[in-house]
């Protein structure tokens, strides 16, 4: 049944947009009458854009305001929505529903118009013949390539339920780790970000005002003060070409980091840093095993399962080292030999990944890996923030204290003098 998307005025003379089933368009119109609901515009929706917008009395600006917001990419609450609905959905499969009726509730539940959409379509789509796989797949901007390829393994294997759980599950694990990581760098980040605007605004407000009066008392300043002059005139006549350069350098590295070699050096580098690189290796490794373990209890095969999981863990190094392991697996080789060989995962992720296969519980054994370096994570980033707190604030007290000093001197000279 087509989509409809409409423009119309309710009851009162507010206006309300929304979307509606009907075969045509005349009948959606007659079902929205019913509802006391005067339509003045409305179009047929095929793959999230309209097919044939009736009259638009908003002008071209508005048009071409529109026209942008259908092209645009979901904000980043698509993932909260997504997640939300993965778990209804293997709920409501769960308990006996038809998938049809499922995604209907699904629809009814949504407050988001995008998502309320985009689930329309894929009903749409399944009503038609179409697989879910394949409807979810028409929207990558929702759906990621492992949640598309978990669901037609549930699909393929009559466990669709058990899937969507395990979806769930996995984006709630996802969502935790990555919290984690953004706490973890949120306090050194505010640190460094308060500690600049101090300095700042001590160099161009207050060390200004107070050198002028010690250079207006005709004394030869100490060499400290002079240099804080310099710099203190540094920052405030050419602080634009600080910022030019801070906008230069991230233009850079951003361009660089889309090139393969370029993203090849900066994520090795990454890890090779102190602490921070140690988090890093932990975060990447433990998105490894999760994502590797959920993709094979859903039945997706193993050469499969390392091409997804390659695209997902977020490190270049790690992911070179995925698809050299799905290599070696398609020569003929196990997976726990090539994983040891590139030497980019820890030994004991090789030891227990090959003690996992010898068993036939590698799932299992992955997601103990998993679960390990979660608790990992969480002494990482306690010893993280526990190391760059004592150094910021030497760091900080360091440049005030020079700033004080460089004052104070001068001062001192000229009450010796008198």
């Amino acid at each position: 049944m087509p989509i409809f998307e409409y423009k119309a005025y309710a009851p009162g003379g507010a206006v309300r947009t929304g979307v509606i089933d009907a075969d045509t368009a005349r009948e959606a119109r007659t079902k929205l009458r019913r509802e006391d609901i005067l339509v003045s515009e409305i179009a047929e929706m095929r793959g999230g854009r309209r097919t044939g917008a009736i009259k638009n009395k908003g002008g071209i600006v508005a048009r071409l305001k529109h026209m942008r917001q259908e092209s645009a990419t979901p904000s980043g609450s698509n993932i909260e929505v997504v997640a939300a609905a993965t778990r209804q959905l293997g709920t409501l499969l769960g308990a006996g529903i038809p998938l049809t009726e499922t995604l209907k509730a699904i629809i009814e539940q949504t407050e988001e118009k995008r998502a309320e959409r985009m689930f329309r379509e894929i009903r749409e789509r399944v009503t038609q013949g179409t697989s879910l796989a394949d409807a979810l797949a028409e929207h990558p901007g929702w759906f990621s390539e492992l949640y598309v390829n978990m669901v037609r393994a549930g699909q393929a294997t009559g466990n669709l339920d058990i899937v969507f759980n395990r979806l769930a599950d996995y984006m709630q694990k996802q969502r935790k780790l990555r919290r984690k990581i953004v706490s973890a760098l949120t306090y050194p980040v505010m640190m460094i970000a308060i500690g600049m605007i101090v300095v700042s605004i001590l160099m161009t407000v207050v060390v200004p005002k107070i050198t002028s009066m010690l250079i207006d008392s005709g004394q030869t300043l100490p060499g400290p003060t002079r240099v804080l002059v310099a710099i203190s005139n540094g920052f405030k006549n050419y602080w634009w070409v600080g910022l030019l350069a801070l906008a230069a350098i991230s233009f850079l590295i951003e361009r660089i980091y889309r090139t393969s070699s370029g993203r090849l050096f900066i994520d090795t580098n990454l890890l090779r840093l102190p602490v921070v690189g140690d988090l890093l290796r932990k975060q990447a490794v433990a998105r490894f095993t999760h994502t590797f373990s959920t993709l094979l209890q859903s039945g997706v095969p193993a050469v499969a399962s390392l091409e997804i999981t390659r695209n997902v863990v977020g490190n270049r190094v790690i992911a070179d080292a995925t698809g050299l392991i799905r290599t070696r697996i398609l020569e003929g080789t196990d997976i726990a030999t090539p994983l040891k060989a590139t030497g980019v995962f820890p030994p004991t992720v090789g030891y227990m990944v090959s003690v996992g296969e010898q068993s036939g519980e590698l799932e299992k054994m992955l997601d103990r890996i998993g679960a390990a370096y979660d608790e990992e994570i969480d002494v990482a980033t306690e010893r993280m923030t526990s190391i760059l707190e004592p150094i910021m604030i030497v760091v900080l007290a360091v440049v005030v204290g020079y700033i004080v000093v460089s004052i104070v001197l001068p001062i001192l000279k000229v009450g010796q003098i008198q």
